[in-house]
């Protein structure tokens, strides 16, 4: 056991100026060994609580919902607690000046699978769990901080301990659709931790059942229900696999959800313009220059949140993130800053519906909704107040048939293309699912096999063009998505999609509704109407395809450019799950080509067979090179990645082209 561990297992508790009252360390400890792990050198582990105080009096802080009802210390500031766990190097001046934070998805930690290739830990460490270091060859200083308060105890989650608004009630709604018939469900999402229902017998409490989103709700009877430990709901008849449940409840002390965003603005702000030495980065003021808030899928809706509330300016107005990047948040936004909010519903075709995501507004500029008149952008009060940051939103296939990525890019009757802002990029990753895909692929409760491509690749590229971008000004690659004006974005049944045997487009994309939760929503954040009234839908597009299905806009892996199958966004569910033509949440798909014209026939296949399209592996391999080359030169690939997709594209032709 080194001097620095056996020193880190000793609690320390250093005082702080402004909202970050204390830092108490847990652990402090080398990163593998202590080797040096770049330019950067050796890098180090920090495991800590972050302590905040707050002065619910200032405007900056009047954004927080219930805010004026927390409780209060002798001071009057409202306190709390959250995990903080920073990966840094050594010795800070070494390091790039960045800080790559990553808004922790329901408290784990994903950057290093995403831009390391590692092997997933939400405490790494060993090698595997490192990947191949390349963020800490390039000097970032990683950092996570809980922010969200229903996360599971779980070894390695950040989360956030806020305090309760006691004697307060309100509805709740927990929303399940099972794959399999089960006799009971849970009330939260996924594994958090739910609302505990305050009363029972109060009015209003219902359980309906309906077999599409917007389809007709069927009250159950409440004899043939009933609620166990008053966390979940119980029926012996059962609940049918692709049916969707809601189930509408009072619940009490609801939590401060908005101190989540709270606690990501006032520690970014503190790294980076407290001017004190401390143990715990040392001079930060001095080696901490920047900083990127980078999220995934649910963390890049909180970003998109975090950004359109107003909280990139911290409690004295200035830009807390100089670079943001929401990645597969599609067009939403979230359950971060309201009474009785839920962080982790989201908002899917047939996960979480009607959930408060997918409001308007969905792009940074201003516009007019057209049913409602309502004006507003993304942007509008970062652009007040002078905190705009540089901004990626990266979106895949799905997030078009599943998270209407499109409404981020166009008006909201979806007839141009319009609202992106001078200081964002827009980057579809064309042919992919959720999250990157894996080879070779499998699938799990869906009809077709899951869609293999990676798109890890292009994400550290970008990831060293934002870098450039707010270090030397040196712009990105200019956004590159589908355009309405091109007729590469069109509406769902207009989509040219081949006839493969045995597929088919699913029923419906998931829409964006113009949705009421009654007259204090807006203002106070507090629900009234659950479900909401709904109005129109917004306008939903998705990208158009070529004659193989392949998508014809955006940056296309090889997988894609030089294919051996088609590549789809979406999957649908397999019959055993119910509802199969309805799209399997964050899932794509994959379908092969037919390795020879006489498989083609026999098949009924439209799509040219391997052997029609390539004279053999050579000229396979040479058009591969040759997309990845273009890749290269359109700034969309590191030179070092080069030999892996080379790799991964024979791979591919060895467990395809002669099946």
């Amino acid at each position: 056991m080194s001097a620095r561990l056996i020193l880190a297992l000793l609690p320390f508790v250093l005082s702080v100026p402004a909202a970050v009252k204390k830092i108490h360390l847990v652990e402090r400890s080398d990163v593998l060994d202590g080797r040096s792990l770049g330019q950067a050198g050796p890098y180090e582990r920090i495991i800590a609580k972050a302590h905040f105080t707050v002065d619910p009096k200032l405007p900056a802080n009047q954004r927080i919902r219930d805010i004026a009802l927390a409780p209060r210390n002798a001071d009057g500031l409202v306190e709390f607690t959250s995990d903080l766990y920073v990966l840094k190097p050594r010795g800070q001046a070494r390091g790039n000046g960045t800080i790559l934070y990553e808004v922790s998805n329901r408290g784990g930690k994903g950057v290093l699978g995403t831009f390391n290739y590692a092997r997933g830990n939400k405490d790494p460490r060993s090698a595997e769990e490192f990947g191949d270091l390349y963020l800490m060859e390039q000097g970032y200083t990683l950092v996570w901080l809980g922010w969200q308060f229903d996360v599971p105890e779980e070894a390695g989650n950040v989360s956030i301990t806020v305090p309760r608004v006691e004697g307060i009630t309100g509805i709740v709604r927990s929303e399940y659709v099972p794959s399999a018939k089960t006799t009971r469900f849970g009330l939260q999402d996924r594994n958090m931790k739910p609302y505990p229902v305050a009363d029972a017998a109060a009015p209003g409490t219902q359980l309906t059942v309906r077999d599409v989103p917007d389809g007709q709700r069927r009250v159950i009877p409440r004899a043939q229900w009933k609620f166990w430990d008053n966390v979940g709901v119980e029926m012996a008849a059962g609940f049918e696999p692709g049916k969707l449940y809601e189930l509408i409840y009072t619940a009490k002390n609801p939590a401060l959800v908005g101190l989540g965003p709270a606690a990501t603005r006032d520690l970014i702000s503190f790294l980076k313009y407290t001017t004190d030495g401390t143990i715990l980065l040392g001079d930060q003021s001095q080696y901490l220059r920047r900083a990127i808030g980078f999220g995934v899928s649910q963390s890049g809706r909180f970003l998109r949140t975090f950004l359109y509330q107003g909280f990139n300016a911290d409690e004295k107005g200035r830009k807390v993130f100089d670079g943001v990047w929401a990645h597969v948040g599609g067009g939403g936004r979230g359950s971060f800053n309201h009474r009785f909010a839920q962080p982790s519903r989201d908002g899917h075709r047939m996960t979480n519906t009607f959930y408060p995501t997918d409001l308007f507004p969905f792009a940074d500029l201003k516009m007019m909704d057209p049913e409602t008149k309502d004006v507003d952008g993304l942007l509008s009060q970062a652009a007040e107040q002078n905190v705009v940051p540089k901004i990626f939103y990266s979106n895949g296939s799905y997030e078009y048939w599943g998270r209407a990525a499109s409404l981020i890019h166009t008006s909201p009757d979806g007839r141009k293309d319009d609202g992106v802002s001078g200081d964002s990029r827009v980057y579809y990753l064309t042919g992919t699912q959720h999250g990157p895909g894996s080879f070779p692929p499998s699938k799990n409760s869906t009809l077709h096999v899951a869609n293999p491509n990676d798109f890890r690749p292009v994400m550290r590229a970008l990831l060293a063009h934002m870098t450039e971008w707010l270090t030397d000004g040196t712009p990105p690659p200019a956004s590159r998505y589908p355009l309405v004006a091109k007729g590469e974005l069109v509406p769902p049944q207009s989509v040219h999609f081949p006839a493969i045997p045995g597929v088919k487009l699913p029923k419906a994309p998931h829409q964006a509704w113009r949705a009421d939760y009654g007259p204090e929503f807006k203002s106070k954040g507090i629900i009234t109407i659950d479900p909401p009234k709904t109005g129109k839908p917004f306008a939903t597009l998705v990208p158009q395809v070529d004659r193989d299905g392949n998508e014809i806009a955006g940056v296309r892996m090889p997988d894609v450019s030089v294919p051996l199958g088609t590549y789809t966004g979406w999957n649908l569910r397999a019959p055993e799950t119910g509802s199969p033509d309805e799209i399997f949440s964050m899932t794509g798909g994959f379908h092969p080509f037919a390795a020879t014209r006489q498989q083609r026939a026999a098949a009924k296949d439209p799509r040219l067979s391997v052997e029609e399209r390539y004279e053999g592996k050579n000229e396979f391999m040479s058009k591969t090179a040759a997309a990845v080359d273009a890749l290269l030169r359109d700034g969309f690939l590191l030179p070092v990645d080069k030999p892996r997709l080379l790799q991964q594209a024979e791979l591919r032709w060895t467990r395809l082209a002669r099946q």
